[in-house]
């Protein structure tokens, strides 16, 4: 019996692991803080990575602040790196937020999970928030679905503008 060598994310493709399970099993091999540093790009809608989304004022397509306590920035949803959001089911992140379209609306939480700081993702089917660290799930108003964990996520306010092309995001 011949015997294949796999990397990780080869062995974690096979398995059909999405790219946002593939980062969390990724960081947890590298350690989680790696994964939590700010200052680094965040993913978004199209799959690769969004200059300019960490704190302070940005520019381009997400203007405002984005960290903090004043969080207040607004999203223009016909630049080709956030378009994908006005499609139901599809959700992004800025900074240390992410951002889902429902279909019914669009929902902003933080991004950490409240256990232990992975980065959730969005379940389009099931309509909520789920980590891929140890499975926790959260309903779209942040309150905790399925432990181990315990608290909320933070909720942001999401108001659509501009005829529907700039979604702002504030605390």
């Amino acid at each position: 019996m011949e015997q294949t060598q796999l990397t990780r994310g080869q062995f974690l493709q096979k398995l059909g692991l999405s790219s946002g399970a593939l980062m969390a099993f990724y960081c947890m091999g590298t350690g989680l803080t790696s994964c939590l540093s700010s200052g680094g790009d965040d993913p978004k809608p199209g799959g690769t990575n969004t200059p300019g989304t960490g704190s302070g004022t940005t520019s381009g397509a997400v203007k405002g602040t984005t960290s903090g306590a004043g969080i207040d920035f607004t999203i223009d949803l016909t630049n080709a790196d956030y378009s994908k959001l006005k499609t139901s089911g599809e959700f992004g992140y800025v900074a240390n937020i992410i951002i889902a379209n429902t279909g019914s609306g669009y929902v902003a939480l933080s991004k950490l999970c409240t256990h232990q700081g992975s980065t959730i993702s969005y379940r389009n089917d099931s309509k909520d928030f789920r980590c891929p660290t140890h499975g926790s799930e959260f309903n779209q108003d942040g309150t905790v679905k399925l432990s181990p964990a315990t608290q909320s996520l933070q909720v942001f306010k999401t108001e659509l503008q501009n005829s529907g092309n700039t979604l702002r995001v504030s605390a």
